[in-house]
Formats: structure tokens, sequence, C-alpha cells
């Protein structure tokens, strides 16, 4: 196969990590006899350093003309720190994200056996913990009419959702619960927000359709604290943007680690594949950023491609790396600690 890949590095430690990655993938096409071609593009702080926008027009033609995007990170702390910068990194990836269609982010939480002691809740906890959130991504309170008025005084953000875009979202999760044990919960906040409302009377009426699927409704403050307590009782579970972006990140540290959660943003054309970890601005240059969430994030897309051996090779080669210890300081616990390059080099090499 013959695939057209726009790598979007970003900013931080977004081009370290995805330059492992790379190494990571050529080995894997060399393997299984496919052909990549990287299309690298500006995007996030790098892309306003260079042209004043965060998604440039070029960015885009490239990522819409590719078969799926590897991207590394998005943020800088001179941004962070200055809450009247009319341009911020962040703007490219909403804009970005609504310009590519992407409406469903794809989060898988699942435990390491080798690292069920670094994780910050009890190991009876959350063994055998293995579920997926599937966030949408270009509606609700983040893309709704924002402002301020009473001359700055008070602000305001409103949350929309229509119909078709829960339908769309659900119709994912519903397929993905179908691959898995058939369990699907909504997360809503039915009892005070109007879109939640919305949210679980679509979901309801699309039951009929997948009869399979046992489907569970819980408040988002009730999943917020079973995913401290029961991890492992969940398998796919579908909810809004703003409710999705703080879940995940809550799930994402079950595993011991951020460093190794992949993630997959997916619309009806095209896949953006991304580890869930920020830029770590602290820690660009340094050599010490883990490299394995943007590797297993190379694993989503090539099993989006229908090519599942290769995913399997790369993660197999990671858990080969855990196992044996080959791992950046953040996971070392005191051990030997190897650089983000020599991490990408080993996985390369034993794949």
């Amino acid at each position: 196969m013959k695939l057209n890949i726009a790598l979007l590095a970003g900013d931080g430690i977004g081009p370290e990590v995805i330059a492992q990655a790379v190494k990571v993938c050529d080995v894997v096409a060399t393997k299984f006899n496919h052909e990549i071609n990287w299309k690298p593009a500006l995007t996030g702080a790098a892309a306003i350093d260079a042209v004043g926008e965060p998604y440039p027009d070029e960015t885009h033609e490239i990522c819409k003309n590719s078969d799926a995007v590897l991207f590394g990170a998005i943020g800088h702390p001179r941004f962070d720190n200055d809450p009247s910068a009319k341009v911020r990194p962040e703007q490219g990836l909403l804009k970005m994200r609504k310009a590519l269609g992407l409406f469903a982010n794809v989060r898988p939480t699942f435990t390491f056996p080798s690292l069920l002691e670094k994780s910050p809740l009890k190991k009876e906890r959350i063994e055998g913990t293995d579920l997926v959130f599937l966030r949408e991504l270009t509606g609700g309170i983040y893309f709704g009419e924002k402002g301020r008025r009473d001359e700055g005084e008070t602000a305001y953000d409103n949350c929309v959702y229509t119909r078709e875009e829960v339908q769309r979202l659900a119709k994912k999760g519903f397929e993905l619960a179908m691959t898995r044990s058939k369990k699907l919960c909504c997360v809503d906040k039915a009892n005070v927000l109007e879109t939640s409302r919305l949210w679980r009377e679509t979901v309801q009426a699309m039951e009929k359709d997948y009869p399979e699927v046992e489907v569970s409704y819980e408040f988002v403050d009730a999943v917020a604290m079973r995913l401290v307590q029961w991890p492992n009782s969940y398998d796919v579970l579908i909810t809004e943007n703003l409710f999705g972006d703080i879940l995940t990140d809550e799930a994402s540290v079950i595993s011991g680690s951020m460093g190794l959660m992949p993630s997959a943003s997916l619309g009806s054309d095209i896949g953006l594949f991304e580890p869930i970890h920020g830029s770590y601005p602290q820690a660009t240059g340094l050599n010490i950023a883990n490299p394995m969430a943007t590797v297993l994030s190379a694993a989503m897309m090539f099993e989006n491609f229908g090519l599942h051996d290769e995913g399997k090779a790369i993660r197999e080669v990671v858990n080969k790396a855990l196992n044996e210890g080959v791992v950046t300081e953040d996971l070392a616990d005191g051990g030997k600690a190897y650089g983000t390059n020599e991490v990408g080099d080993w996985l390369a090499e034993n794949i």
C-alpha cells in the first residue's frame, strides 16, 4: 500500500516524539512492503511564528490531500500566559478539526501489566481496564457563540448541539461497541442541561438499530467518580466535547503515564492520529520526552487503514520495551532512563 501521510510535528516536544514515530513507521512499511510519503506541514505556535496563522491554508491543503495526519502537539507558554493574545496555537487545532470534519475523538485507556504499580490507583482497581471514549469534537461549548457584555464584566459561552451531530458520533460508538463487548455508556448531564437531554433522547432512539448492544446512561459527575473506583467496568463511552475533554484526561493517568496513551480524531474522509499529552515545553530539546504515545498513535493509524498486523507489530514492540525497561525517565523509577531518540531507535530495531 502507498500512503501519503501529513506530518504535523507542532510545538514543544512534538517534533521529537514525531521523529520517533516516523522511524517506527518507516521500519514497519519496509517490513510489510508499504510505501509512506511523508508530507511535513506547519501548525501551532511554530506556524504562528512562521506565517502568523496557527493552521495555514497550505497546511490544510496538505492535510486534506493526504490519507491521514500524524500529529505531535500544540501549545507554547508565551500564549498560555497571555490571556489577551488574539491568535493562539490552540485555535489552529480547533480550526483543523472543523475544516477536516474530524468530529469523533477516539481515546482508548488500557493498562500495561509491567506498569500496574505505577498507576495512582490501586492495582486491583485497574487490572483489566480496557475502555474507549468517543468524544464529540466539533460542536458544543467550544464552538458555540462566546463573548463579553456589561463592559467586559460578564462572560458567556453557549453550548449548542444538533441531533445530527449527536447521531453521527453515537453511530460510531454503537459500531465500536459491536466489535468489542457490546456495552455502550452515554455520558451526559440530562438532569440539568437541555443539550444533554437531546443527547439522551437521540441515543435512546438509536438503540433499536443495535439490539445486541447494552446501553447505559450516566451523569458526567458519576462517571468521573467511577473512573477512579471501577474503571474496568466500562467499555465504550460516548459524550459531548467539554465532558469528553475532562474525562479523557482523567482516564489517561490510569495506565501510569500520559506518555503512553494514543488517540485518533476521525471524520468521514480522513483521520488524525496524535498522543494525548501536550507540548510539554519544559522538556523541549532535552531528549527526555516519552515517545510511546505517539508511536502507539501510529499503530492506530495503521489499524484504521485495515493494516492490523502492522499495528500489532508496533504494540508488541512497545510492550517488549516496557517489559525490558527501555523507557524514558518518566517510567524509569530509579533505573536506567533512555533518551527519546534511544527509545525510538530501540523500537525500530526490534520490529
